[in-house]
C-alpha cells in the first residue's frame, strides 16, 4: 500500500512539474511566442508622409512624391530562387541582379543581416507585378518611400535636402532611425527635422507557410498608425524669392529681405544656386552631389546669405553714427573738412569729390570717408589717445546689441557669426608695437573695412533695426505650423533692443532717404515708393570691389528691409542699389512697372561669372512664373 502511494505521489509531482513547465513556455516565456509569431506574423513599418512646406501666401514649395523600392536582406535570400522569373518581373538583366546584390560587405554601410536598397525607383506597374510574386523570393521586400519635390526650384539653400542616415545618427536616435531612413541634411529640412519627419507606424500581417500575406493580425488591434509630419508655413514670399534669383543669375552674391515688424525673412537668395530636385534620392544623386561640391569657383552649395562674411563697406557708417550720437560723442551737425582726402601725419586716405560734409546727414548722402574716419577716432579715443581699447570695448558692446559678431540665431541649420575686432585681437595683431596700437591703426573699420566682417543676413537686420528705430526680432523662416499645438519659438516673438534711443534715428533716416533721392543710392529710387538706403563699396584686394546696399521701405511705414551684396561688381550704387530698388518694387507693388523695365533688363544682361546667359525665352518663362497672381 505504501509503495502504491509513493508511485501515485511521483506521478502527481511529475505531472505538476510538466504542467508548470508548459505554463512557463506557453504563458510566461515570450521567446517561444516570438518564434511562433515570426513564422506567422510580419511586422511592417509604416512610414509617415513628411511635412509639407508652404510660402507665406499659401503656395506649396515642397511636397512628397512616392517612390517604389525593392529591399533585400542578403542572409535571407534563397540561393535556389528563380532568378530568371525575378529579373523578368522587374525588367532587369542578370548582370544588374548580380551587381545590385553583391555589396562591399567590409563597408560599415552594408551588413548581410540588415536590409539595403536592391533596386530603387521601380516603375509602379513593375512594382505591383513583383508584389504579387514576392512570396517566391524570401529575403526581398517591397517598400514604398517618398522623395521631396520642389515645383518651383527656388530657395534651395533655405529649404535644404534629405540624405540617408549614417550609423552615428542611428546609434544616437534611440530607435527613431534605422538603416535606409532619410533625414534632413541642411536648411529647414534639418532644423525642423523633429516635426517634419512624423512618426512611424507598425502593421502586423499574418502569412501562410509560403510567406504570402493572408490577413491582418488580430483585426489590426496591435497595429499602430503612422503620424504624418507637421506642415510648415514659411515666411518666404515665393515670387520675391524667384525674382531675386533671376536678378542674381550669372552673379555671385546674396540678397536677404526681412519684414521689420516681425523679423520674418521674405527672401534669402544665394547665387550661384542649384535646382534642389537634382538632390532627390535617386541613382544619380551621388554624382550630382559630387559635381556641385567640386565646383570650387562658384561654390553652389555655399549659402552666401548666412555663411559668407564680408566687409560691409559704407553701410556701416549709419551704425557708427547712431552709436556716436547715443554716447554724445558727436552732434548731428558736426562739420568736418574734406579736401578729397583724410590726412594723418604723412599718410593720406582718399575720399571722392563731393560737397562739404557739414552734418551727419550730408556726410551720409555723399558717403564722405573723411567724416567717418574722424568719427571713428573720436569713438575709439573717447577716454584718451593712448587708450583706444576702452573706446573699442564701448563700440563692440553696441555692435553686439546690433546683432553683430555673433550668430543671430535664425531657424536654419547653419549660420556664420561674422567678426567684430576686439581689443584682445588688436593687442595680438600689433604685439610688436612698442607702445601698442592706436585708433589711427584701425580707423578703416569706421568706413566698414579692415577686420570688420558681416553676413548679408546681419546687414539686412541692420536695415530692419533702423526701420524700427532701435529694435528687431530675430530673423526667422517659420511663420506657422499645421499642428496648432506647435508654436513659433518664443525667442522669435521677443523684441531685442539695439541700445540706441529712438530719437537718434530720425536724423539717420533723413540722411538715408536723401541717399536714394539724390545721393549715391539714386539707382534704387522707385517712383511712388519712399526708400531709405545706403550704398557701400567693399574693397577687395584680390580683384574688383564688391557692391553693397541696404535699405527699407516705405520710410514712414516700413514693410521690407533688404540687403544686397554682389561680389566683384564695383561701386554699390551701380548694381546692388538698383537690385534693391527692383526687389522693393516687386514686393510692394507685386510687379515691375514700365519705368523700371530698362533697369531690370540691364541687370539681367549683366554677367559677372561664366555660365549660361539668361536668354530672352528663359526670361519670358521666368517672368511668367514670378508674375503669377493668386488665381493662377
Amino acid at each position: 500500500m505504501n509503495r502504491h502511494w509513493e508511485i501515485l505521489a511521483i506521478i502527481i509531482i511529475s505531472s505538476f512539474v510538466l504542467l508548470a513547465k508548459a505554463a512557463q513556455l506557453q504563458l510566461f516565456n515570450q521567446k517561444y511566442k516570438r518564434l511562433a509569431q515570426n513564422n506567422t506574423l510580419d511586422q511592417q513599418v509604416l512610414y509617415p508622409s513628411r511635412g509639407l512646406l508652404y510660402d507665406r501666401n499659401g503656395d506649396l514649395i515642397v511636397y512628397n512624391k512616392p517612390v517604389y523600392n525593392i529591399e533585400a536582406i542578403y542572409k535571407k535570400i534563397d540561393s535556389e530562387m528563380d532568378t530568371t522569373l525575378f529579373c523578368e518581373l522587374l525588367d532587369i538583366d542578370k548582370a544588374t541582379f548580380e551587381n545590385n546584390l553583391n555589396k562591399d560587405w567590409s563597408s560599415a554601410k552594408f551588413h548581410k543581416s540588415l536590409p539595403f536598397v536592391f533596386l530603387n525607383r521601380v516603375k509602379p506597374e513593375l512594382f505591383a507585378r513583383f508584389q504579387e510574386h514576392s512570396f517566391q523570393f524570401p529575403g526581398f521586400k517591397t517598400k514604398v518611400r517618398s522623395i521631396r519635390v520642389y515645383p518651383h526650384t527656388n530657395a534651395a539653400h533655405v529649404l535644404g535636402y534629405l540624405g540617408e542616415v549614417n550609423q552615428k545618427v542611428i546609434n544616437q536616435s534611440n530607435g527613431i532611425y534605422v538603416a535606409g531612413d532619410y533625414i534632413g541634411q541642411s536648411g529647414l529640412e534639418k532644423y525642423y527635422e523633429p516635426i517634419l519627419r512624423g512618426k512611424k507606424g507598425i502593421k502586423h500581417v499574418i502569412k501562410d507557410n509560403l510567406g504570402r500575406e493572408v490577413d491582418s493580425f488580430d483585426e489590426g488591434q496591435m497595429d499602430v498608425s503612422a503620424l504624418p509630419g507637421v506642415d510648415i508655413h514659411t515666411s518666404l514670399d515665393l515670387p520675391l524669392q524667384a525674382y531675386g534669383e533671376l536678378l542674381m543669375a550669372n552673379k555671385r552674391g546674396s540678397i536677404v529681405a526681412i519684414e521689420p515688424a516681425t523679423g520674418e525673412i521674405l527672401c534669402s537668395v544665394s547665387s550661384p544656386t542649384y535646382d534642389p530636385n537634382l538632390l532627390n534620392l535617386d541613382e544619380d544623386r551621388g554624382k550630382t552631389f559630387a559635381n556641385l561640391l567640386a565646383d570650387d569657383v562658384n561654390k553652389p552649395f555655399l549659402d552666401r546669405s548666412v555663411l559668407a562674411k564680408y566687409p560691409p563697406g559704407s553701410i556701416f557708417k549709419p551704425i557708427l553714427s547712431l552709436i556716436a550720437l547715443q554716447e554724445e560723442i558727436v552732434s548731428p551737425y558736426k562739420s568736418v573738412s574734406c579736401p578729397g582726402y583724410y590726412e594723418y601725419n604723412t599718410f593720406q586716405y582718399k575720399c571722392h569729390d563731393h560737397p562739404h560734409p557739414g552734418s551727419i546727414t550730408t556726410a551720409l548722402v555723399n558717403s564722405c570717408n573723411s567724416y567717418f574716419f574722424d568719427m571713428i577716432r573720436e569713438v575709439l579715443e573717447v577716454e584718451s589717445y593712448n587708450n583706444p581699447s576702452a573706446g573699442l570695448k564701448l563700440l563692440d558692446s553696441y555692435l553686439t546689441m546690433f546683432g553683430l559678431g555673433e550668430k543671430l540665431g535664425i531657424d536654419n541649420s547653419f549660420e556664420n557669426a561674422g567678426f567684430i575686432p576686439t581689443p584682445e585681437y588688436y593687442n595680438q595683431l600689433y604685439a610688436g608695437e612698442v607702445n601698442g596700437w592706436r585708433a589711427t591703426y584701425v580707423m578703416s573699420i569706421g568706413i566698414g573695412q579692415g577686420e570688420l566682417e558681416l553676413t548679408t543676413l546681419q546687414m539686412a537686420n541692420l536695415a530692419a533695426i533702423i526701420a524700427n528705430k532701435g529694435s528687431y526680432y530675430i530673423p526667422h523662416f517659420a511663420k506657422g505650423f499645421s499642428d496648432k499645438n506647435i508654436y513659433q519659438e518664443t525667442r522669435f516673438r521677443e523684441a531685442k533692443y539695439a541700445g540706441v534711443a529712438a530719437e537718434h534715428y530720425d536724423i539717420i533716416i533723413k540722411g538715408l532717404t536723401q541717399v536714394v533721392e539724390y545721393g549715391t543710392g539714386y539707382n534704387a529710387k522707385t517712383p511712388g515708393i519712399s526708400i531709405a538706403g545706403k550704398t557701400g563699396t567693399s574693397q577687395n584686394s584680390q580683384g574688383e570691389d564688391h557692391s553693397v546696399f541696404f535699405a527699407f521701405a516705405p520710410v514712414d511705414n516700413p514693410q521690407i528691409a533688404i540687403a544686397v551684396y554682389v561680389e566683384n561688381a564695383g561701386f554699390g550704387g551701380v548694381l546692388a542699389a538698383p537690385i534693391s530698388g527692383l526687389m522693393i518694387e516687386k514686393y510692394l507693388n507685386k510687379e515691375i512697372m514700365p519705368f523700371s523695365k530698362r533697369k531690370e533688363e540691364k541687370i539681367l544682361n549683366t554677367i559677372l561669372i561664366e555660365g549660361v546667359e539668361v536668354n530672352d525665352d528663359l526670361k519670358a518663362e521666368l517672368s511668367d512664373l514670378i508674375l503669377e497672381d493668386d488665381n493662377s
